[in-house]
């Protein structure tokens, strides 16, 4: 039996006799053993995280620069490792388990940069006579202890964009890995020591659902970070008390194609965005609207693609579509797939699953109201409806209670910018689909996608406050 897998609390590793099975979904398989943080481990995480703080704050900013491409270089020296261990605990393919840690590198060495970019402001404030002699100086400090929590869908990418920010803005850290995937988490933990954090400043706590709650509760964490499903997500908002509190939920999101698109690109990139890691991604194409006139083409085209993907076994060089994190998760979003069936909407390709095996799925002549459409799947799993006119694709796309990111294809630079101004969602990607994301840059949503912006320099604002400095010189 593997030996279980300490975990990090204020840089000193523990274990405990609470220990969790980490399983390979495509087999069930034990992969890995963790042990789980208790009470007593999460109150000491707290505790060092504030000490910790104490010392970030004071980190000049080419030092925390310094310490995140340590760790980033660490992660390219470990790439072989996280690469494998995304596969087995996450059940991802190679090629996405590879392209995560090469993103979760990047993503940490964006980070290094924007530590050194954190700037201020000069304001005037001779607007009229009291303020004659008067300069106002605003500057960006740490905000504290954040307390991070990730999901299991990209638990290495997703750990760092909350880490390296946070190491960035001069706060310590707290992480929470989700339940399924928490070694690829302990790993980076095990590089930020090496990189040189303050190891009072980084815990990784494995734990039951009721410590992390307590986490969310306490006063002495600044700053909330998480990503994962909206009901979550909310929940932890309305606990969190006053602290500041980011979250990137989950979205149902929309792709229009217009009769001027590039067709065939158009539906090979819907394919990938819908079916890509098995659904499992919040910005995965969930719906799709065609322009009428090309209907019929654009939907043949789809299901000819989506034929073509092989199912099966992550590990073998040929398979597509891996599975989904478990069998539950699988059994929960083919109970979508069936209640829309039964409602009348019809299957062109899959609408089977094996197991946490779940094909992939396109589904025509389903209604707003069925769940296919109104929640989340996170599945392989589109649907796809015709629309008349323009005006009527965007009501079709607002037509949700989320708004995280969007796909059009058109060339009509109007209808591009009546996308931008109309669409009521967090990212508009043209010209290709709603899966489109860059490290670097602002990502979150709207409505019931979350609060708050992630991507290195925009998490670094939410893990900071500003301050004025009125001066009389």
């Amino acid at each position: 039996m593997t030996e279980p897998r300490g975990f990090l609390v204020g840089g000193e590793w523990r274990t405990s006799t609470d220990i969790l099975d980490v399983r390979f979904p495509y087999t069930g398989e034990v992969v890995g053993r963790v042990c789980l943080a208790g009470s007593d481990d999460v109150e000491d995480a707290l505790r060092c995280a504030e000490r910790g703080f104490s010392l970030t704050r004071r980190l000049p900013a080419h030092r925390r620069s310094e310490i995140l491409y340590n760790l980033a270089d660490l992660i390219r020296e470990r790439s072989a490792e996280l690469t494998g261990t995304i596969m087995l605990e996450a059940g991802k393919t190679r090629a996405l388990a590879e392209s995560e840690v090469v993103r979760a590198r990047e993503t940490i060495e964006v980070s290094a940069e924007e530590a050194r970019r954190i700037d201020g402001t000069i304001l005037p404030l001779d607007w009229n006579a009291a303020g004659e002699g008067r300069v106002g100086c605003l500057r960006r400090f740490p905000l504290g202890p954040v307390l991070a929590i990730t999901p299991f869908n990209f638990p290495l990418n997703l750990a760092c964009h909350k880490l390296g920010p946070a190491i960035g803005a001069g706060d310590s850290v707290v992480l929470k890995p989700a339940s399924a995937t928490p070694i690829s988490s302990l790993m980076l933990g095990e590089m930020a020591l090496d990189a040189g954090i303050p190891p009072e400043a980084v815990s990784v706590v494995p734990c039951h659902t009721d410590l992390a709650e307590r986490m969310v509760r306490d006063d002495r964490v600044a700053c909330v970070s998480f990503t994962g499903s909206p009901a979550v997500g909310w929940h932890l908002r309305e606990i969190a008390g006053r602290k500041r509190v980011g979250l990137e939920l989950g979205g149902n999101a929309a792709v229009v194609v217009h009769e001027d698109a590039d067709i065939p690109f158009a539906a090979g990139r819907i394919v990938a965005g819908a079916f890509s890691n098995a659904g499992q991604t919040c910005i995965a194409v969930q719906r799709v609207y065609l322009h009428r006139p090309i209907y019929e083409e654009a939907l043949a085209l789809l299901v000819e693609r989506a034929r073509a993907l092989t199912t099966g076994d992550p590990r073998e060089p040929g398979t597509d579509v891996g599975p989904m994190i478990s069998a539950p998760a699988a059994e929960t979003a083919f109970a979508k797939v069936e209640d829309a069936i039964a409602g009348g909407a019809k299957v062109l390709v899959g609408g089977t699953r094996d197991g946490p095996l779940f094909k992939p799925t396109i589904l025509v002549d389903t209604t707003p109201d069925m769940a296919v459409n109104r929640t989340e799947v996170f599945a392989p799993v589109v649907t796809v409806a015709p629309y008349e006119t323009f005006e009527e694709a965007i009501a079709f796309a607002n037509d949700t209670e989320y708004g995280l990111q969007a796909g059009i294809f058109t060339h009509d630079s109007r209808r591009i910018a009546q996308a931008f101004e109309e669409l009521r969602v967090g990212g508009l990607v043209v010209n290709d689909i709603s899966t489109f994301r860059m490290d670097h840059a602002p990502y979150g949503g709207v409505r019931g996608s979350g609060i708050g912006r992630e991507g290195p320099k925009y998490a670094i604002e939410e893990m900071t406050e500003e301050r004025m400095m009125i001066f009389s010189p």
